[in-house]
């Protein structure tokens, strides 16, 4: 069985939809092939490295993305959005797609205060995108089921 291709898109590219790029690698690397992009790509966030470094998650290979590296050249199954700002170029941008989801959640980057107070928000939203992830998978591969 191939696997079904899915983009997370966000505007940055740089915390909320690298991580959910990280945690579908990690838990659904058997049924998925995830990419991320963003549509004014950033820097990856040190607090966001920081935040899957320490549920033992390796972000080195991950770099910040266009949407244009993936526009007119691959055919997604799923695109998903983490922010409302990426989910209204989602149709323009991807025409075609049968699946675009939202699951919009803060952002981390947003958060002014002391270290500690802005690593608190990225793990909470890592926490977030992590059961979000996992749960769609679980979704997601009992749907697959039915179709073998």
């Amino acid at each position: 069985m191939s696997k079904t291709r899915v983009i997370i898109l966000c505007t940055h590219n740089s915390a909320r939809s690298q991580m959910a790029e990280a945690f579908f690698k990690k838990y659904g690397d058997d049924v998925v092939e995830v990419h991320s992009a963003g549509f004014e790509p950033r820097e990856i966030s040190p607090y966001t490295i920081k935040a899957l470094h320490e549920v033992g998650i390796d972000s080195s290979g991950q770099r910040s993305k266009t949407f244009r590296e993936f526009f007119g050249k691959v055919q997604f199954g799923f695109v998903i959005t983490v922010c409302k700002k990426a989910e209204g170029h989602c149709p323009v941008i991807f025409p075609g797609v049968k699946h675009i989801l939202s699951w919009p959640f803060d952002d981390p980057a947003q958060v002014t205060g002391t270290e500690e107070e802005i690593m608190a928000k990225f793990r909470e939203v890592r926490q977030e995108i992590e059961e979000k992830v996992k749960n769609w998978l679980a979704e997601y591969r009992v749907s697959m089921e039915g179709k073998i």
